[in-house]
């Protein structure tokens, strides 16, 4: 049986995309994964049929350290210790997403002429992307604008889990005493949390709470800050994330591509709140723009952001909430896990 090797990782959006595509093509391959020492390390050890290996990685700090300067000296490295793992696993074809966690894996394959498919889910490319783009056989874009007069992209779209896009809000229902008739909100950081939105419900939570049942994903790193009211649960991190999307009417979120994609998927209207530049390279805000452009949220900036505005935009996103359905029906729509599976298929050795 052939083997793919998947590789990313540090956060649930590099990680699941590749899950969404192994569950397409259990019992045609077998599975192995080289990852780093972030999530991946505790969600890839608990899936079935699947080796995980970790190596040591390096990530370009956007700020002057001098931890920048060590990292030709750690590259070298996690690329030969990649180099000996592709060598023991044999892999006939890698699928990487991409991130400084696969860049090494994808630079020793270069050297052994093993092919990879990978992944971009942003608008743009990130720089470990763009080294990568020179390596691979096709990068595949979540967006068909990353893909436009690039000779090696094909746009495939955000390949999604089955239960992501197959939740149950009775679930949810059943485990709080929320009143029916509000509309319910959604409030997701992405797999880490965010303080800055975290910050925003907490100091408006009676307020929100008069209109909406309020499910606030936190995060972990605010397990200590546990705050209570009425129709309003906080859970640290959503296994069955699916249950929740199934029951929000609305979503309040950062802008990571994985999420805007499956909530563009499950037709879910939703305010974006990006992360700023003060510490990304901005690619949330290019993510959030296009949709807003395209009808398919409204977004706030973090430099922008004002309690009072913050509010009249959540009830006007529930007051308009058909109106981003309907254009979120327009949007072209296929499987992207076919897509994806389509290139392993012809570039396999």
């Amino acid at each position: 049986m052939d083997t793919i090797l998947l590789t990313g990782g540090g956060t649930a959006g590099h990680i699941y995309p590749l899950l969404a595509v192994k569950e397409r093509l259990e019992g045609k391959y077998k599975f192995a994964y080289i990852g780093g020492q972030g999530m991946e390390s505790q969600i890839i050890p608990k899936e079935k049929d699947i080796n995980f290996y970790q190596i040591p990685t390096v990530k370009l700090e956007r700020k002057l350290t001098l931890k920048n300067f060590l990292i030709p000296i750690k590259l070298i490295k996690s690329i030969n210790q990649s180099k000996k793992l592709l060598q023991q696993i044999k892999p006939n074809i890698i699928f990487s997403k991409g991130g400084f966690v696969a860049m090494p894996v994808v630079l020793a394959a270069a050297k052994l002429n093993i092919p990879v498919i990978s992944h971009e889910s942003d608008l743009s490319f990130g720089l470990a992307n763009k080294i990568i783009l020179k390596k691979c056989n096709v990068m595949c874009t979540a967006f068909k604008q990353t893909a436009t007069n690039q000779p090696k992209c094909i746009y495939t779209g955000q390949p999604i889990r089955k239960k992501v896009l197959q939740g149950d809000k009775r679930k949810i229902y059943a485990m709080t005493k929320f009143d029916k008739d509000k509309p319910n909100l959604l409030v997701v950081g992405g797999s880490l949390g965010a303080s800055f939105l975290n910050e925003k419900v907490w100091k408006n939570i009676d307020k929100l709470t008069e209109i909406f049942n309020v499910v606030h994903i936190a995060g972990k790193q605010a397990k200590d800050n546990k705050h209570t009211a009425k129709n309003y649960i906080q859970i640290d991190y959503a296994e069955n994330i699916g249950d929740y999307l199934a029951f929000a009417d609305i979503v309040l979120s950062r802008a990571g591509a994985g999420a805007i994609n499956e909530l563009l998927a499950l037709r879910k209207p939703m305010l974006l709140i990006p992360l700023s530049k003060r510490c990304s390279r901005g690619d949330q805000i290019e993510n959030a723009k296009l949709f807003k452009e395209q009808g398919l949220c409204d977004m706030l900036e973090e430099e922008d952001y004002d309690d009072k505005l913050f509010l009249i935009k959540l009830n006007n996103l529930i007051k308009d909430k058909e109106k981003y359905k309907k254009n979120m029906q327009k949007m072209q729509s296929f499987d992207a896990c076919d897509k994806i599976i389509e290139q392993i298929e012809k570039y396999k050795n």
